[in-house]
């Protein structure tokens, strides 16, 4: 059993597949948070599980070693991706167990049989758990949707790219008063990896549609190797080889350079749990082309601070296109109120201190039970 330091500090356990070097955004907010509780005074250990296919990940439950592994902590963290490794396993550490959670697997868009075998196991895996901690609300009603656990949601912070400096490069970035930032071409960015929830090929067929000038920068790693060849041949056979680039990964530095230049980021997902990238454009000033599925909704305010279109909507996303492009004085409105949401959401301080809040209860409660 854990045991909850005098002082408030906590001996914690972070359980990932592979390592926290993954670029996700589900990763870059497992990395963060691991970041401010160290800052915090407290020891945080990675426990790294082998990353394989979901099936065989379900026969990780019949190994011994992960109780030894998790020995002597006083609570335990999961990625939520780890459930079908963990579905069973839980129930064996005698250690309170927080899961986070970044979306449901069986919230993607994807054949109903399928999501109804995701949805009985991700079931039976939030039995097996304490409370979970929830990056965002929509996910949140997600988790309560399939079983009743203490839930609490701690906000990701949209500043990966800014260290205080950057920020105020980002802030000028995105200043009303640099009028010329809204000329020229309309200059958009679709930021994530190549997959196909993220709506990449959605996005180009309605941006075949939208004459004039614009341009077109994709920043992201191809994940799913066939969906990003689709998506250069799907660009390709529109017509779009002038306007549309790929760039791959960049560094940090390069995307902070990126995101200055441009005018809106355009990531029409076909599901977001959250949907960070969307808070880390606005730093910079950029209205967000979204969509309703998922949470993207409490962070974009539709007419505000950029688009919310239905999944999978060409039409709509070339609408919102031709809007940008046409009513700069919209654009700079919409840029203005994306940089003060930025500003206004919750810090990555914010969250720590929810998630101590979260662990401190399930400790108190498994030693008030023993």
């Amino acid at each position: 059993m854990g045991r909850f330091r005098t002082a408030g500090v906590m001996r914690l356990a972070f359980v990932v597949y592979g390592s926290l070097s993954e670029r996700s955004g589900g990763f870059r907010y497992d990395r963060k948070l691991v970041e401010v509780l160290r800052e915090r005074g407290h020891e945080v250990r990675i426990v790294g599980l082998p990353w394989e296919r979901y099936g065989k990940s379900l026969l990780h439950n019949a190994t011994t070693d992960l109780r030894s592994r998790l020995a002597g902590f006083d609570a335990v963290l999961e990625d939520h991706l780890c459930h079908p490794s963990l579905v069973r396993a839980n129930r064996t550490l005698g250690t309170p167990v927080v899961s986070v959670v970044h979306h449901l697997r069986s919230s993607e868009p994807r054949a109903s049989w399928k999501n109804s075998f995701y949805r009985a196991v991700e079931r039976a895996y939030f039995r097996s758990l304490d409370a979970a901690l929830c990056n965002s609300e929509t996910t949140q009603k997600s988790v309560e949707s399939l079983c009743r656990l203490p839930t609490a949601v701690g906000y990701p912070a949209g500043n990966r790219f800014l260290t205080s400096a950057d920020d105020q490069f980002a802030a000028e970035a995105a200043n009303q008063s640099n009028l010329c930032r809204f000329d020229g071409p309309l200059r958009l960015v679709f930021l994530g990896n190549l997959i196909e929830r993220k709506g990449l090929h959605v996005l180009l067929s309605g941006l075949a549609a939208v004459s004039g000038d614009w341009e077109l920068t994709i920043i992201g790693a191809p994940t799913d190797e066939r969906y990003a060849a689709r998506v250069r041949r799907l660009r390709d056979r529109l017509g779009l080889h002038e306007r549309v680039t790929f760039t791959g990964r960049l560094t940090g530095e390069a995307v902070t350079d990126r995101l200055a230049q441009s005018h809106a980021l355009v990531v029409p997902s076909l599901y977001e749990g959250f949907g960070l990238v969307y808070l880390e454009g606005m730093a910079f000033g950029l209205p967000a082309v979204a969509t309703t599925a998922g949470g993207a909704r409490e962070i974009v305010s539709h007419g505000k601070t950029g688009f919310l279109l239905p999944p999978g909507d060409a039409d709509a996303i070339a609408d919102a296109v031709r809007t940008l492009r046409d009513d700069r004085t919209a654009l700079r409105e919409m840029s203005d109120a994306a940089r003060e949401r930025y500003e206004s959401w919750p810090t990555w301080a914010k969250t720590a201190e929810t998630v101590e809040r979260l662990l401190a209860g399930v400790i108190e409660s498994e030693t008030t039970i023993a």
